[in-house]
């Protein structure tokens, strides 16, 4: 698990130029820190892993593509449900619920969640090679350059 640290933005950061600044699948870049929470983007395609935060929720909002997140709400089943998020769509995943976003085509997200969050959850199923197991990490220096600027 890797830990990179960020500052709150002193400029205007656009999204996809943060977004273009990595080419990792399941790896978020921590764009700023708002409090005691990052503002992550991430790029997804396929399968992430069933895990659970236990004590947060977590933020999904679709910056581009479609989303869908698969919860279990009790033990067996008949407690399992997707959700399907499309551009543009906000959804919440409350603390202690097991979840297993993936995306079939690739979709780009925004995440808010508390400084250190682990993107594999307190607890989960064994971590595939494509899923980086991290608290974030800092966008790169080549996105210095591309700081949003008054038209």
């Amino acid at each position: 698990m890797t830990t990179d640290t960020a500052r709150p933005a002193t400029e205007p950061i656009l999204i996809d130029d943060a977004l273009g600044s990595f080419d990792a699948l399941w790896s978020p870049r921590i764009m700023t820190r708002v409090n005691d929470y990052d503002v992550r983007v991430a790029k997804v395609h396929g399968e992430h892993v069933w895990h659970v935060h236990e004590n947060t929720d977590e933020f999904f909002l679709v910056v581009e593509g479609e989303l869908d997140i698969a919860l279990r709400d009790g033990d067996g089943p008949e407690d399992e449900r997707t959700v399907t998020l499309p551009r543009g769509a906000v959804f919440v995943v409350p603390r202690g619920t097991w979840h297993r976003p993936y995306a079939a085509d690739g979709a780009s997200l925004l995440l808010f969640e508390p400084s250190g969050t682990s993107t594999v959850g307190d607890a989960h199923d064994p971590v595939p090679d494509h899923v980086d197991a991290t608290t974030g990490h800092a966008l790169t220096d080549r996105l210095q350059g591309l700081r949003a600027t008054p038209a």
